[in-house]
């Protein structure tokens, strides 16, 4: 477990993998992914196939966008599969990145709903920002914040949303307590992450990835399980997808805030 002399480090750590992946893909590069074993020189190479990247949505999802905005997708799932959003709903991605699930989010709460975006890095909210305008979204915001300390007001959203951010940070309790804290009483989380096998521990983990490859940093499947439900979190349900690396799976993770 990171140490508090950790948080900085790691978290510029992956803050600069981040903005580098931003900076390919205003700059009209390959945008690549940053999750996954890394393959070039900045530690952005391309995602692999079938574990992370924007071929984990349909291609009439990614029709629907800026190509910029798939260019960038650096997850590990589709969190929209199992968020269930409805016309009217107010949704929050965690760690936003390029937009594409807040620009996927926005086109299905429709006009009266909302879809904001959080995200660190101001390279992404650049081109997250641009993104919107380019598709013309008029139902969305991006913040610049920590997913630790989200800047909205308690019982703001209908819907918590997030795709392969979560294991990045260092501070998971604080995650899910202030996701708690932001859903409207009966909120659901519906979220994509990585989750390792029981039985790794955390050096095992070490071993098969870095931290900003979204390897290190993943909780085991019942670490996550205890995380949400000392956050207060009901309807735990963790369902691994696909192997990410060795021991080490993407996951739907669904859960609920009591009403």
């Amino acid at each position: 477990m990171a140490t508090d002399s950790d948080v900085p480090v790691t978290r510029e750590q992956v803050r600069g993998r981040y903005a580098a992946a931003a900076l390919k893909v205003l700059a009209g590069t390959a945008g690549g992914g940053c999750c996954g074993p890394a393959d070039s020189g900045d530690g952005c190479g391309p995602a692999a196939e079938g574990g992370f990247g924007s071929q984990l949505y349909s291609a009439a999802e990614r029709g629907q966008l800026p190509g910029a905005a798939v260019e960038a997708s650096l997850g590990c799932g589709n969190p929209l599969l199992v968020a269930d959003l409805n016309p009217g709903e107010t949704v929050l991605d965690l760690g936003s990145g390029g937009g594409i699930d807040v620009l996927l989010s926005a086109r299905r709460v429709g006009p009266t709903g909302k879809a904001y975006g959080l995200d660190m890095t101001d390279e992404m909210l650049e081109l997250a920002r641009r993104n919107a305008t380019e598709a013309g979204a008029e139902n969305v915001e991006f913040l610049k914040g920590h997913i630790e300390d989200i800047p909205l007001p308690d019982g703001s959203v209908d819907v918590v949303i997030s795709n392969c951010v979560i294991n990045l940070s260092t501070d998971k309790p604080a995650v899910f307590a202030s996701a708690y804290r932001v859903l409207k009483p009966g909120g659901r989380l519906g979220i994509s992450d990585v989750v390792a096998d029981n039985r790794l521990g955390p050096d095992e983990r070490a071993e098969r990835g870095g931290w900003a490859e979204c390897i290190a940093g993943a909780l085991s499947i019942a670490e996550y399980e205890q995380g949400l439900a000392g956050a207060g979190f009901v309807d735990i349900d963790i369902r691994p997808t696909h192997e990410v690396a060795e021991g080490m799976h993407a996951a739907i993770v669904k859960a609920r805030k009591p009403a």
